[in-house]
């Protein structure tokens, strides 16, 4: 059985007066701007949430929206000589954004690890898997390498690779897409991180691949007791995995709630139709999805009031106030928040006129009367 790590403080890190009382990882007004040549990028503009220990946070979003590099900032991947960084980013009672680049590389894959999108860009296309692996371990734990390698099959067996044996000399290449990623979750698993972030874990993997990946990270999330993030721009598939979701749109967060609350109650138009774009099995044949109209803002021009505004249908309700002024993300009930300049009261027509017409539209395909 690989053992659970004790807390990891190393010499240097900053804690703060009352930091007992903090969410095991609590992101705080975190910006990320890429000076280029045409302009400084706003890739991450105020974002804020917080996660408690064992949970699942969702981030979801359109390309470009953010989500990646939110999470680059939290593993401390960004260059500090290219991007300017803001902000507060605590974990388990550490400031990451306060300590140095080899502090954080020493948590990097010990108390906190992620799964890339694409595990053949993330593994070394030279050497075996399982050689990969071992050196991980090693890298954060002293072991001999014959341990190590126990360890290394027990783990790939944990995370359903078959024929462990041959299997964990093979080299990225010999492996299916899906057992490549399985591979990267064993990887970032070893050393029994407390959080672990997963960037697109089952882009480009076919629906039943897709769903076994998922649910094996919320298999070992619950043997392991670990604290997740996963990044999608998917919002059909968290709705079983995560326990909130934060979605992201032209570098802020929009909206963000419990998972059961923003598919049944969401307010923000753009969260609106995500849930109106999602492809179902319900839909009618030939029935055509509702796409957003527009394309994304550039992270160069944001637009100076809500982000969503060109492309929202709504706006001219706001009487001009969002093409001026940032709307705030505001708390609209117990943990749901809204980044909206329509009222409360708007916003709640608009949900319940979308979300009854979806399920009007699943209970007419299945033959029911709807709810």
């Amino acid at each position: 059985m690989i053992g659970r790590l004790t807390q990891r403080v190393p010499a240097g890190s900053v804690a703060a007066t009352g930091a007992k009382e903090r969410p095991f990882l609590e992101v705080k007004d975190l910006f990320v701007s890429f000076p280029t040549e045409d302009g400084l990028v706003h890739a991450v503009d105020g974002v804020s949430f917080k996660l408690e220990r064992g949970k699942t946070l969702a981030i979801v979003g359109e390309s470009g929206s953010g989500k990646s590099v939110t999470a680059q900032a939290i593993m401390g991947l960004l260059d500090r000589r290219q991007a300017q960084v803001s902000g507060e980013i605590w974990l388990d009672r550490q400031n990451l954004l306060a300590l140095k680049p080899a502090q954080v590389q020493a948590l990097r894959g010990d108390a906190m690890a992620m799964i890339f999108q694409d595990p053949m860009s993330s593994l070394h296309p030279f050497y075996r898997i399982g050689d990969q692996i071992v050196e991980a371990i090693r890298a954060h734990r002293k072991m001999p390498r014959s341990e190590a390698r126990r360890e290394t099959i027990q783990m790939l067996r944990r995370v359903g690779i078959p024929a462990v044996e041959r299997r964990v000399d093979a080299y990225p290449h010999q492996l299916s897409g899906g057992m490549r990623q399985r591979v990267m979750i064993a990887m970032a698993l070893i050393n029994s991180p407390d959080l672990l972030i997963a960037d697109e874990p089952t882009t480009a993997l076919d629906v039943t691949v897709q769903a076994q990946i998922l649910e094996l990270i919320q298999d070992l999330q619950a043997e392991f007791g670990t604290t997740v993030i996963v990044i999608t721009h998917d919002l059909g598939i968290v709705a079983d995995v995560a326990d909130t979701v934060a979605v992201m749109y032209g570098a802020r967060i929009v909206e963000m709630g419990p998972t059961s609350v923003l598919y049944k109650r969401a307010e923000m138009p753009y969260t609106l139709g995500l849930l109106s774009s999602i492809p179902r099995m319900d839909r009618e044949a030939g029935a055509r999805l509702e796409p957003i109209r527009g394309n994304p803002p550039s992270p160069i021009r944001l637009p100076v009031g809500c982000v969503f505004e060109p492309r929202c249908k709504y706006a001219q309700l706001t009487n001009g106030l969002s093409q001026t002024v940032r709307p705030d993300l505001v708390e609209t009930e117990p943990d749901h928040f809204v980044r909206c300049h329509l009222t409360q009261d708007e916003r709640q027509r608009i949900s319940s006129e979308v979300l009854t017409a979806l399920a009007g539209e699943r209970a007419s395909v299945a033959g029911e009367q709807p709810a």
